[in-house]
């Protein structure tokens, strides 16, 4: 298992370089398309490109106290361990008034042998001509990828939060 060094050093590492059109929707779930590139260490140029979706099921509210665990379905030992590692860490998940299942799926890895920079436009401008609002593409760390996609996510939460609630509350629901 992963290290909380290790944990730390992939969250430093973890860079959203396209941000999905909008945010997880209130009353439904939404489905996310990624395209997650790592360097390969010890290789020039050597860039693996995962490429897969991921799920955030409908927000749940939860009552004070009563945070659970973060179900992750499809996430391997080491995104498990950060989520422990999260939950033992309640000042990072305070914004987190409701619950999720996050699911990966669909995962298809690729080595590319081109420099980062070249292999982020060539997927930028293959989104572009797709018009994939729900997409993202993300560099990280290649031994802790799930680490960082689910770093992605976590932000994904925090961000979409405020507006979710406000959605809650327009329905009467808070």
């Amino acid at each position: 298992m992963k290290s909380e060094d290790d944990f730390q050093y992939a969250v430093e590492n973890t860079r959203v370089l396209l941000t999905p059109d909008r945010r997880i929707d209130t009353f439904g779930s939404t489905n996310f398309r990624f395209h997650l590139v790592t360097e390969l260490l010890d290789h020039v140029n050597v860039i693996r490109v995962r490429d897969g979706r991921i799920e955030a099921e409908q927000p749940r509210i939860l009552a004070p106290g009563q945070y659970t665990k973060l179900l992750l379905e499809g996430f391997g030992e080491k995104a498990r361990g950060y989520a422990d590692w999260l939950e033992q860490r309640p000042e990072n998940l305070a914004f987190l008034k409701y619950g999720f299942q996050f699911r990966k799926s669909d995962v298809v890895e690729e080595v590319v042998h081109s420099p980062l920079a070249e292999v982020v436009e060539r997927i930028r401008s293959g989104i572009n001509r797709s018009e994939e609002p729900l997409t993202t593409i993300i560099e990280g760390v290649d031994d802790a990828w799930e680490v960082c996609l689910l770093k992605f996510t976590v932000d994904l939460v925090q961000q979409s939060a405020g507006g979710n609630v406000s959605d809650f509350r327009r329905r009467g629901l808070l």
